[in-house]
């Protein structure tokens, strides 16, 4: 391997790591706010109330988390890119 394979290795991997840490509480939160609306939509149902519709606060919190693990997961690809592009240089 070249050094510059191996930089692009270790950036690569440096990369996928943060790329991870980025992902990992908003995820977490997201999966955690589509669970508490899940209920809410259970509940609804069952009481035959209208589900309104309109943005809450908690829509626009899933709306900021998803983005954000869009960008993680992005940097991580990124990442993988950058190691795989690595390891097949010459």
């Amino acid at each position: 391997m070249t050094p510059t394979s191996v930089l692009l290795v270790a950036i690569g991997l440096g990369l996928v790591v943060v790329g991870y840490l980025r992902t990992r509480v908003p995820y977490a939160r997201l999966q955690a706010l589509r669970a508490q609306d899940k209920n809410v939509a259970r509940y609804e149902a069952w009481r035959g109330g209208v589900r309104d519709d309109s943005k809450t606060g908690a829509s626009v919190a899933m709306e900021i988390l998803q983005r954000q693990v869009r960008v993680g997961a992005g940097i991580g690809l990124i990442g993988i890119a950058a190691i795989a592009t690595g390891l097949f240089m010459r």
